[in-house]
């Protein structure tokens, strides 16, 4: 009983710290002892206490968490999959749909702090096991290369977002307070090693059976990302190979079974709060008799699907309202107090296909691609591609399978157009997109306290 009440005791300690307001991620005026260290890192259970309750900021309110403050809302009506219905506030969200932000945008500023206030999190676990005295080595290595993960993911979607950011693994206020940016390429590389220095002390085995903690395989497929980005394409083909060969995922050939958590597809998911709540991303596109007050799939990416893909038939749902018809995701179909199948995704076997018949294709492979791709395709009901496609051909339909196999899904629409250097296609359906805003404003409020991170992005 003790050791529960201690471990609660530990989790609310941390979720207290996390949600402590900033005025920037630098700026948690919270020297690391204010979270009881010797406490907290006395034994691997109340380690891992603390960070489960990263685990738990990650779904409540994340760039990786499926409503509102996501990156699935934000860069996917920032794009050209989803229509904003919000009631219209200056400097929000409707401005970053209709492509018309400015660098105080609030929508922005959040999605900034929020990141680096996470990542401060994670500093302060990994700082707290390496100094532990009493957690034995086996479990260092585990919680650190898990938190290593979880740091690396939230600075790998900041960069993509962001471009030139700052980057700290320290917890020192005084530092942290006059970082700079640093080129895209830079971070890439303290990324690339981070991630490469902790994938041993990781397990492939899950810790949960529902995989709501990351695994080995998982810091391996965002190392792969991470690759591809440096152009490191065998690299990349390697670990990509190595988890599409391992026993723990099988290929889910049941469209309807996608989003059910017991698949074995699944790399890593996020666990709602409660036992049976809904997912975030069901209840972020909850309308069906009433106008949506959020967001709608748009009409570009509706009509971009073949008719008979049954990607279209079963993960969209039109709702015909006042003689207007939107159209719903509907991935997650599972009702608060009804849900007990389905956790919010965050990697997915399909994401490893698509992203390894990107390899191979640049490696002008392009028949060995069309076998990964037509998986994807086959399923949905749709004929396999051609064959004899050309490099530029085929990366153009590997874009379609990104857009119809992961709409309103961890902003990937966003990130997959700029990794594959297409994002003017925006243009085409959003009239006031320029080629800048591939990348959003440094947040305002950053640049006014620390001057350090000018210049700011340019358009902005």
């Amino acid at each position: 009983m003790k050791n529960t009440y201690k471990i609660k005791t530990i989790v609310t300690l941390c979720s207290l710290f996390c949600l402590v307001s900033c005025e920037k991620y630098i700026d948690t005026d919270l020297p690391y002892n204010q979270i009881g260290t010797e406490e907290v890192f006395s034994d691997a259970s109340s380690a891992n206490a603390a960070l489960a309750g990263l685990y738990a900021e990650l779904w409540s309110s994340s760039i990786i968490s499926g409503d509102v403050s996501g990156s699935a809302a934000i860069l996917g009506t920032y794009t050209d999959d989803l229509t904003c219905y919000a009631v219209y506030i200056q400097n929000g969200m409707v401005d970053l749909y209709n492509n018309a932000h400015i660098s105080s945008n609030t929508i922005v500023y959040n999605l900034w702090s929020k990141a680096y206030k996470h990542i401060y999190y994670t500093n302060s676990i990994i700082k707290g096991v390496s100094e532990s005295e009493t957690i034995s080595q086996t479990n260092k290595d585990r919680l650190i290369g898990e938190a290593v993960v979880l740091r690396s993911l939230l600075y790998y979607n900041l960069s993509q977002i962001f471009d030139e950011i700052p980057y700290t693994i320290s917890t020192d206020y005084t530092y942290n307070s006059q970082l700079k940016k640093i080129s895209k390429e830079e971070l890439l590389a303290h990324l690339e090693e981070d991630i490469s220095s902790v994938l041993n002390g990781l397990n492939d085995q899950y810790a949960n059976q529902e995989r709501i903690f990351v695994n080995r395989k998982v810091g391996e497929l965002l190392l792969a990302k991470i690759y591809l980005l440096e152009q490191k394409w065998a690299n990349a083909e390697g670990l990509l190979l190595g988890i599409i060969q391992s026993p723990l995922y099988a290929f889910e050939t049941d469209i309807t079974k996608v989003f059910l958590k017991t698949g074995k597809h699944i790399l890593w998911q996020l666990k709602p709060a409660n036992t049976t709540d809904a997912t975030k991303e069901y209840l972020l596109f909850n309308f069906t008799t009433s106008i949506p007050t959020s967001f709608a799939l748009s009409e570009s990416l509706v009509n971009s699907f073949e008719l008979t893909d049954l990607r279209k038939q079963n993960w969209i749902l039109p709702a015909v309202i006042s003689q207007k018809t939107y159209y719903r995701p509907m991935k997650y179909k599972n009702p608060t107090n009804s849900n007990s199948t389905e956790n919010s995704v965050v990697f997915r076997l399909e994401e490893v296909y698509l992203l390894y018949a990107e390899t191979l294709v640049r490696q002008n492979r392009t028949e060995d691609a069309k076998i990964w791709i037509d998986k994807l395709r086959q399923r949905a009901g749709l004929s396999t591609l051609p064959s004899g496609l050309s490099q530029t051909a085929m990366f153009s339909k590997i874009e379609e399978e990104w857009r119809h196999e992961f709409f309103a899904e961890m902003g990937h629409r966003f990130f997959d157009l700029k990794r594959l250097d297409m994002m003017n296609k925006i243009a085409v359906s959003k009239l006031n997109w320029k080629s800048f805003h591939s990348s959003f404003p440094i947040p305002e409020r950053e640049l006014i306290i620390n001057p350090n991170l000018k210049p700011q992005n340019n358009g902005y």
